[in-house]
C-alpha cells in the first residue's frame, strides 16, 4: 500500500507539461473533532493520490487544512468523495483567483498537532465556538462603521504586500505570535466594539475568533472565506473592492493580484514591487521582495555572499552545505540585515 510520493517535483512538473490538462488550485479547511487523524491521513493520501491530487494538507485532531492541485476533470469525483465524508459535507472550496498548472507539485498529507500553530495549552478553548461569520458586502458595512476595529490575522510578510484599507496589521512572524499582542492591544475594546478579522482563506481568522470569544470579546466577526471568497463574491456582485494589493498565497504563486495597486517596495533598491521570492543559495532560501532589475543586478540572491555562494559549481555549493543546518532565515521571511529597504 503506497503512503508516499515516489516522483520528484520536477518528474511530476514534465508529465503535468506532457498531460496538458488543466489543474484547478483550491484551498479549504475545517475544523471539527477527529478521533484518529492517522486513519484519515492514509484514506486521503491513498484516495487523492488515484485522482492525481497534488497539495499540502494537515490533518489533526481538531480538523483539516487543505492547499491542493486537483486536474479539472476530476473535480466532481474530488468533491463526491469530500462529500463522503460526513464533517465535510458541502464544505467551501477557495478556488484561486489566478490560474496555474503547477501550484504545486507533490502530494503532502501530514498529521499534525494542530491544523494552525498556536501555542495555547488551554483544555477549556473550544475552536468550535466560533465569531460570526460575514460575506463580502456586510464585509464591507462593517469595516465602514467608526465602532468596528479591523485585524490582518496574517504574518508581516503576507500584509506587506496587500491588506484591507485602515486595516490593524500586526507585525508578527507567526499566528501564535499575533494571539497575545492583539488581545492586549485590544483590551479596551472588549465590550464596545466590533472585532472583525480577516485572513487568506479563513482558517486563522476562525480560529482567532474563538479565540477572542473565549477571552471575552462580546462582537466578533470574520470575513467568511476569507481575501480569496471575498474577491469572487466583489467580482460576482460587482461590489466594491476594499482590498489593495495583492494575496499571499502559500503555493508555488507566492500571491494573486486582487487590486492593480502596488503597495511594497523592493527589499533591495526600494523600487515599488511586490513580487516575493526565495533566495537562490539554497544554503539561505530567504523569503524577499525582488524586482526584476534587482533579480538580473544579484542573480535571483538576497545578499553579494549569497550571490558568490550561488555562483560556484553545484558540487562545491553542496559541499559547503554538507552537515550544517538549513538556515534559519527561511523563516524569517524578509527580516535579515542584508534587505536595505525592508520595511
Amino acid at each position: 500500500m503506497q503512503l508516499y510520493n515516489t516522483l520528484s517535483a520536477k518528474e511530476r512538473e514534465a508529465l503535468i507539461e506532457e498531460a496538458g490538462k488543466e489543474r484547478l488550485t483550491i484551498s479549504f479547511y475545517k475544523y471539527a473533532h477527529i478521533g484518529n487523524p492517522q486513519i484519515l491521513r492514509n484514506h486521503l493520501f491513498l484516495t487523492w493520490n488515484d485522482m492525481d491530487v497534488l497539495g499540502r494538507i494537515y490533518v489533526a485532531h481538531e480538523g483539516i487544512n487543505a492547499q491542493l492541485s486537483v486536474p479539472a476533470e476530476n473535480f466532481n469525483v474530488f468533491k463526491e468523495h469530500l462529500d463522503g465524508i460526513s464533517f465535510l459535507e458541502n464544505v467551501r472550496l477557495n478556488i484561486a483567483i489566478e490560474h496555474d498548472d503547477k501550484s504545486f507539485l507533490k502530494l503532502k498529507v501530514k498529521v499534525r498537532k494542530k491544523i494552525v500553530a498556536d501555542g495555547l495549552n488551554d483544555a477549556t478553548f473550544d475552536v468550535t465556538n466560533k465569531g460570526i461569520h460575514v460575506g463580502a458586502e456586510q464585509f464591507n458595512e462593517l469595516i465602514e462603521d467608526p465602532d468596528t476595529v479591523l485585524v490582518d490575522m496574517r504574518n508581516h510578510y503576507e500584509s506587506e504586500i496587500g491588506h484591507f484599507k485602515n486595516a490593524v496589521t500586526p507585525d508578527v512572524d507567526t499566528f501564535r505570535d499575533s494571539l497575545d499582542i492583539i488581545e492586549q492591544d485590544l483590551a479596551e475594546y472588549k465590550e464596545d466594539k466590533k472585532l472583525v478579522m480577516y485572513c487568506t482563506g479563513g482558517i486563522r481568522c476562525e480560529k482567532a475568533s474563538a479565540y477572542y470569544k473565549h477571552k471575552g470579546f462580546k462582537n466578533v466577526f470574520q470575513l467568511e472565506g476569507g481575501i480569496i471568497e471575498y474577491t469572487r463574491q466583489v467580482n460576482d456582485k460587482n461590489l466594491e473592492n476594499k482590498f489593495m494589493g495583492k494575496n499571499f498565497v502559500f503555493d508555488h504563486r507566492r500571491g494573486e493580484r486582487i487590486s492593480n495597486e502596488v503597495i511594497a517596495h523592493c527589499h533591495q533598491c526600494g523600487k515599488p514591487c511586490d513580487t516575493h521570492v526565495n533566495c537562490a543559495n539554497e544554503a539561505c532560501h530567504l523569503l524577499f521582495i525582488q524586482c526584476e532589475e534587482c533579480a538580473e543586478k544579484m542573480n535571483n540572491c538576497c545578499s553579494v555572499d549569497c550571490m558568490e555562494v550561488h555562483a560556484l559549481p553545484y558540487e562545491e555549493q553542496k559541499r559547503l552545505r554538507k552537515g550544517k543546518r538549513a538556515s534559519n532565515k527561511i523563516f524569517k521571511k524578509g527580516r535579515s540585515p542584508v534587505l536595505k529597504y525592508k520595511n
